[in-house]
C-alpha cells in the first residue's frame, strides 16, 4: 500500500495497512502499553512503507505551541481496561477521530498513586478525554481546567461546562429488566459494576448507594430498581468474567457451596462480561441457563465463554461514543465550542432468558 501524493498519511492509514485497530497502532507508537512483538513489527513495517514516522510532539509544539497529544484518563487499572471490549471499542473510535489531525494519545490513570503514568495535572497534553470518571481526583481536574485544556467526558459528570458523551444507561437497564419481568420472574437479583473508586465487592446496600460516585453504575441500578425496587444485588470490583463468577456465587450458593433454596431465578448483570461470569458460576452449581436461571447483560460485545448460547443483552454503540469524543476534542482544539452527544442502546434477544422454573399458575 502506498500513500496518495499530496495527502498526509495518518495513523488510521497505518492501522488499515497493518490489519489492526487504530487504537492498537496508537499504543505501538506511544510505547505505554505492551503489544505483541509480531503486532509491533507489523505496525512499524506498515508505517515505514507509508512514510509515517508517528506523531512528533516536538514538531507540533514548534508549529502550534502544542504537544500533539491528547490525554485519555481511564478509571481504575489500565490492565483491566484493556481486558474490557467496551473500552477497547471506545478507544478505536476515539483514535479514528483524532487520526485526522495526527494527534497521539497518552493513557493515564485516575488514581494519583502509582508511578507508571504521569498524573493528569503534569501530563504534557493539549486536551483530555475522561472515560468512566469516578470522581477520585476532582482537584486535579480543576487544575487541568485552569490550564485551559479542552476536556470531554465519556459517561460521567465532570462538572458544568464540560461536554459529555452520554448513554441511556437508566432507560436501557429498565428496558431489559422489564423483559425479565414479562417472562414472569419475581425473585431477581443484580450484579453491578463498582460503586466507587475503592471498587469494593459486597452487597448493595442503601448506605453504599448513597455514598456511590460512579454514575454509570448508579444509572443502571436505578433502571433496574424501577422494575425490581427491593431486589438484592452484589457489587463486583470490575467488569471482568472472574468478578461475575464471584458475585454470582454469593447470590446462588450457601457457605458450604450448596445451591441456596432461596436463590434468584434471574440475574441482571450490568455488563456482558459480568453476565458471562454469572453463567459460569451457575454451571458450577449444576444450574442450566436459561432453564434454571435467566441471565441478561449490558453492552452487546462479542463475549467468549458462552458456548452455543447467545446472550440476551442491550447493545451500546461503543465505537460511536469514542468517535464522538474525538470529534469534540478536534473541534475544541480548532477553537470551536464542544457539544454534548447522547446515544441510545438497542435490545438484543438471545438464548439466556426464559420463563422461571416451576412457574405458578
Amino acid at each position: 500500500m502506498t500513500s496518495t501524493p499530496g495527502r498526509r498519511v495518518t495513523l488510521a492509514d497505518v492501522a488499515r495497512a497493518a490489519g489492526v485497530s487504530t487504537s492498537t497502532a496508537s499504543v505501538v507508537f506511544s510505547g505505554k502499553v505492551n503489544v505483541a512483538e509480531a503486532t509491533r513489527r507489523r505496525v512499524l513495517a506498515a508505517a515505514a512503507s507509508l512514510g509515517y514516522a508517528g506523531p512528533d510532539p516536538r514538531a507540533a509544539s514548534l508549529r502550534l505551541g502544542r504537544s500533539g497529544i491528547v490525554g485519555v484518563v481511564i478509571s481504575g487499572e489500565l490492565r483491566h481496561a484493556f481486558l474490557d471490549p467496551v473500552t477497547t471499542a471506545m478507544m478505536d473510535g476515539l483514535t479514528d477521530a483524532l487520526a485526522s489531525v495526527s494527534t497521539g494519545i497518552l493513557l493515564l490513570r485516575d488514581d494519583p498513586r502509582g508511578d507508571e503514568m504521569p498524573p493528569i495535572t503534569e501530563a504534557p497534553v493539549d486536551a483530555v478525554v475522561l472515560i468512566g470518571w469516578s470522581g477520585r481526583t476532582p482537584s486535579a481536574l480543576e487544575i487541568v481546567r485552569r490550564r485551559g485544556l479542552p476536556v470531554v467526558m465519556i459517561e460521567g459528570d465532570a462538572g458544568e461546562g464540560i461536554p459529555r458523551v452520554t448513554l441511556d444507561n437508566r432507560e436501557a437497564s429498565a428496558a431489559i429488566s422489564r423483559h425479565v419481568s414479562r417472562l414472569g420472574h419475581v425473585d431477581v437479583a443484580t450484579v453491578t459494576l463498582p460503586l466507587d473508586a475503592d471498587r469494593r465487592r459486597g452487597a448493595v446496600t442503601a448506605e453504599r448507594v448513597a455514598a456511590a460516585t460512579v454514575e454509570v453504575t448508579l444509572d443502571r441500578l436505578a433502571g433496574f430498581r424501577e422494575v425490581y425496587p427491593d431486589a438484592p444485588g452484589v457489587t463486583a470490583s470490575a467488569s471482568l468474567v472472574d468478578e461475575g463468577m464471584i458475585a454470582a456465587r454469593a447470590l446462588l450458593t450457601e457457605a458450604d457451596g450448596g445451591v441456596r433454596a432461596d436463590r434468584p431465578t434471574a440475574i441482571v448483570a450490568q455488563s456482558d462480561l459480568l453476565a458471562v461470569g454469572v453463567i459460569r458460576a451457575a454451571e458450577e452449581c449444576g444450574l442450566r441457563v436459561p432453564e434454571d436461571l435467566t441471565v441478561v447483560g449490558f453492552d452487546g460485545i462479542a463475549a467468549d465463554g458462552l458456548g452455543s448460547l447467545r446472550l440476551t443483552t442491550v447493545v451500546q454503540p461503543a465505537v460511536a461514543k469514542g468517535r464522538a469524543a474525538g470529534e469534540q476534542i478536534t473541534r475544541m482544539l480548532a477553537g470551536g465550542p464542544g457539544e454534548s452527544v447522547h446515544f441510545t442502546c438497542t435490545f438484543r434477544e438471545g438464548e439466556t432468558a426464559a420463563a422461571p422454573p416451576h412457574r405458578a399458575g
